[in-house]
C-alpha cells in the first residue's frame, strides 16, 4: 500500500516568476522546476543562479524570463554570491534602512553543485548564512553537450562516459548530495521532484522559512540527455520515485521523514528501458542497479525509523 503525504499549500499567485518564452527543450523537467519554485518563493526574493542550463536558455542578451531580483554567477560561486547578499541585506536591515529582509536563493545544476560549486556550497554551510540553495539536478552537464558528472547514474551513457565494447557507461555511483548536506548539520534538507508538484511547493516553503541555510535537492528529467520522448518527463519524474531510484523525503534538524513509501517498490527496470542514456545495459548490470537501490532505500528506512 502506497503512502504519500499529501500537501495543501497555500494559494499561489497565478503570476509566474520565470515568464514563457524562454529557450529550454521541450518537455524540460527542470524548467517546469524552476516555475514551481519561483511561484512558491514569490516576489520577495533575490536569486543568485548559477551558470547552466536554466542561465543559457532564460537570459540571452538583451531578454530574459525572470521577473524577481536575479544575478547570473559563475559554476563556482553561486553560493558566495548569495552569502555576500544575505549579509549585506543583514546590515542594512540591522541600520534601520530596510525593515522587510527579501528570501535570498541560490541555484545551480549538478555540475554547479556537487561538482565545481561544492566548495563554496560547504562554506555557505559551514558559516550558517541563511539561504535556500536548489540544485536542479538532471544528472549530467546537459548545456555543454551531455557530459558526465558526479551526479550521472551508474551505468549512464554520457559523451564523456560513452558505452561500448570496454565502457559500460558512467563507471561511478551517483553522489549522494543529499546526505552531504546532512553532514553539515544544517536544519532543513530535502529532496523533490516537479512530477509531484505539491509536494515540491510545500518543501520551497519550509525552507525558506527555515532560519539558516537550507537544501532542496530537485530531480529534473531530461528528453536530451536522458534520450527519452518529450511527452514522458513527468512519467520519468513519478517512476524514479516509484522505483527508488530517487526517494522523496525531507530532514528537519537531524530527523528524517520519507514522504513516499510503497510497501513494494517497482523494479528499476521500469525506470531505465524509456531512456536511451540506459539502452545499452545488459541484464545483469540492470540487476546491479538494483541491488544498489534496494541497498540505498533499506539505509534511508533505518534513518526514518530511527
Amino acid at each position: 500500500m502506497e503512502n504519500f503525504a499529501i500537501y495543501v499549500p497555500r494559494l499561489l499567485p497565478q503570476k509566474d516568476y520565470f515568464a514563457p518564452g524562454h529557450r529550454a527543450c521541450i518537455g524540460c523537467g527542470e524548467a517546469l522546476a524552476v516555475r514551481l519554485v519561483t511561484k512558491a518563493l514569490g516576489r520577495e526574493v533575490i536569486i543568485s543562479n548559477a551558470t547552466g542550463c536554466m542561465e543559457i536558455v532564460s537570459s540571452p542578451f538583451p531578454t530574459t524570463s525572470w521577473r524577481v531580483p536575479w544575478i547570473h554567477t559563475l559554476f563556482e560561486n553561486a553560493s558566495a554570491v548569495a552569502s555576500g547578499i544575505e549579509a549585506a541585506l543583514k546590515i542594512l536591515n540591522e541600520k534601520g534602512v530596510r525593515a522587510k529582509m527579501p528570501k535570498v536563493v541560490a541555484m545551480g545544476g549538478d555540475g554547479a553543485t556537487l561538482d565545481i560549486g561544492l566548495q563554496s556550497l560547504s562554506g555557505a554551510w559551514e558559516r550558517g548564512h541563511n539561504f535556500l540553495y536548489v540544485c536542479f539536478d538532471n544528472e549530467a552537464y546537459m548545456n555543454t553537450g551531455i557530459q558526465r558528472s558526479s551526479g550521472t547514474p551508474f551505468g549512464a551513457a554520457t559523451t564523456t562516459s560513452p558505452a561500448g565494447k570496454l565502457s559500460i557507461g558512467q563507471a561511478t555511483w551517483k553522489k549522494n548530495m543529499p546526505a552531504i548536506a546532512v553532514a553539515h548539520d544544517i536544519p532543513y534538507v530535502a529532496t523533490a521532484c516537479p512530477s509531484y508538484p505539491f509536494d515540491l511547493i510545500e518543501k520551497v516553503t519550509k525552507a525558506v522559512a527555515t532560519h539558516g541555510p537550507s537544501y532542496l535537492h530537485v530531480l529534473s528529467p531530461c528528453p536530451t540527455g536522458w534520450r527519452y520522448p518529450t511527452d514522458l518527463s513527468i512519467r520519468l519524474g513519478r517512476l524514479a520515485v516509484e522505483t527508488g531510484v530517487f526517494p522523496l523525503y525531507e530532514v528537519e534538524n537531524g530527523k528524517y521523514r520519507l514522504n513516499f513509501d510503497s510497501s513494494k517498490l517497482r523494479p528499476v527496470r521500469d525506470y531505465l528501458t524509456p531512456q536511451g542514456r540506459f539502452r545499452h545495459l545488459p541484464k545483469e548490470e540492470i540487476e546491479r542497479i538494483q541491488e544498489g537501490v534496494n541497498k540505498e532505500y533499506q539505509k534511508l528506512k533505518r534513518k526514518v525509523e530511527a
